[in-house]
């Protein structure tokens, strides 16, 4: 399999370079050549597999260079940290379903693959021969960072370096971050929203002095936010197995399309949905959450995609995102597989603020994708009618693609059962959840932790509870102008 660029078609490059690369040398995002095919055997042959298995057969699909045995054994160690089922998928009524991403260390759907990426890269670096260090620069709107900070820690022949955006993140996200042990680990926190830590960072990636600078200490960048393709790769494999495990369950058979609901921010975990339908899963409409950064639900609306907009703190801070990075993946496709015209609607987003995709394109997306959205409010709401009619207790994030849901089934006529994403576990966001479920919230979030897990018997882990008795070690905090010197600075530290 070779992969391509968004920004230029004519480039071919080993899933190796893809992904120990990260960003396109033309600043584009890297796509396979090809969508392969899994055929309708190998989806009903999963039913017999375990969920390591599962991920290992998608990721084999993308990545020749390893074998099935090695991914498996790659997938095996990445799971093997995560309670019980890395991907369970709950039922909460007749046609609805709950597929919970958070069962990893860091309580968020990012661990599904950010506890791959560095065995994946660690393999793919002995394969070709890489001696250089791999340096992460990682953008993060709050869940992004605690997972690569957890998966690279002390992985030798990395450093990671997390941006996050000052004050845009929970207490309990920026805890787990600034607490991190490891010694090829930083934190850094960046004044401003996530969009001026994200490009901040792919500025970096696109400086060819920074670059030369690394390269004469030894450091090689490469990305761990899910620009990387290491990244999308292991996510497209759990809508598979979502798939699968209703063939199980008896709650649908092969052929019946099924909908799924995603909470949306950087675009990359739905587009591994519409990467797994590609590839030949039984996928109906794709419904992209967002909250009242609701930049994506105006573009499937309108097919203008425009930045000039208010950026909004919201009660689900990992969607407060203008810039939709992988959503240029998507455009690839809906392009015609036209690099050109992506490399001007990309221009045009950099020195116009906005991009047109026109009514054609606008009205094949709309054919596959369904956009909404939910404010702050209307979170809360849902999120207490979800917790009173099912028991099933959920976090902001996963409370708009309810809201969104509902709003998609009331506008659209389909019998298809379908999927929510369910993105974070509630304990990241205690106070928010005690709020919305009509209950006293502590000042202290130790407190709010307990009385979260004592209204509602659901588990806090000790390890969250004990994060507030750790030191913290990161306080730093810069101006956007200032990170390709604190990329630098750290990775003279690795080498």
């Amino acid at each position: 399999m070779k992969f391509t660029s968004t920004r230029n078609n004519t480039l071919k490059v080993s899933g190796s370079t893809a992904v120990l690369t990260g960003l396109a040398p033309d600043g584009g995002l890297f796509v396979p050549e090809f969508f392969p095919t899994v055929t309708e055997e190998e989806i009903n042959g999963m039913t017999d597999m375990d969920y390591p298995e599962r991920s290992a057969l998608i990721m084999s699909k993308f990545f020749d260079e390893l074998s099935l045995d090695e991914l498996t054994e790659i997938a095996r160690r990445a799971y093997s940290t995560f309670d019980g089922d890395p991907a369970p998928v709950v039922k909460l009524d007749s046609g609805l379903f709950v597929l919970e991403l958070w069962h990893g260390k860091t309580h968020a759907f990012k661990d599904m693959a950010l506890s791959v990426l560095p065995l994946l890269m660690t393999a793919l670096k002995e394969k070709v021969g890489q001696k250089e260090v791999c340096l992460i620069p990682v953008a993060t709107s709050g869940d992004t960072g605690k997972a690569a900070l957890e998966g690279f820690s002390d992985v030798n022949g990395t450093g990671v370096i997390v941006f996050y955006p000052d004050g845009g993140v929970s207490h309990t996200q920026r805890k787990q971050m600034v607490t991190t042990l490891g010694g090829n680990v930083k934190v850094v926190a960046v004044k401003g929203n996530f969009d001026d830590a994200q490009t901040a960072v792919k500025n970096a990636f696109g400086s060819a002095e920074l670059r030369e600078r690394l390269a004469k200490i030894g450091c090689k960048m490469t990305g761990a936010n899910s620009i990387n393709l290491g990244r999308l790769a292991p996510q497209v494999a759990y809508y598979f197995s979502a798939y699968v495990d209703l063939l199980s369950f008896g709650q649908i058979k092969y052929g019946d399309a099924m909908d799924f609901c995603v909470p949306t921010g950087n675009f990359g975990n739905i587009l591994a949905a519409y990467y797994a339908k590609r590839m030949g899963l039984p996928v109906g409409k794709l419904v992209c959450a967002s909250n009242e950064n609701k930049v994506l639900t105006d573009f499937f609306e309108t097919g203008v995609y425009s930045l000039d907009r208010e950026f909004i703190k919201t009660t689900s801070p990992s969607m407060d995102i203008l810039i939709s990075s992988n959503l240029e993946r998507l455009l690839f496709e809906f392009a015609g597989r036209d690099s050109e015209v992506v490399k001007q609607w990309m221009a045009e987003l950099k020195t116009k603020g906005c991009y047109d995709v026109g009514g054609e394109t606008l009205f094949t997306l709309r054919e596959n994708f369904y956009g909404g959205y939910a404010d702050c409010e209307k979170c809360a709401e849902t999120l207490g009618e979800i917790y009173d009619e099912y028991g099933y207790l959920c976090d902001p994030h996963t409370a708009v693609a309810f809201d969104v849901c509902a709003e998609y089934e009331s506008d659209v006529d389909t019998a298809a059962p379908i999927v929510v994403v369910s993105t974070a576990s509630p304990v990241k966001f205690a106070s928010t959840v005690l709020e919305s479920i009509g209950e006293k919230v502590p000042t202290d979030d130790v407190k709010a932790l307990k009385a979260m897990e004592n209204a509602t018997a659901f588990p806090v882990p000790d390890g969250v509870y004990g994060l507030f008795e750790m030191e913290e070690r990161f306080n730093e905090v810069i101006d956007p102008s200032e990170l390709p010197e604190a990329v630098e600075k750290f990775a003279k530290t690795l080498v």
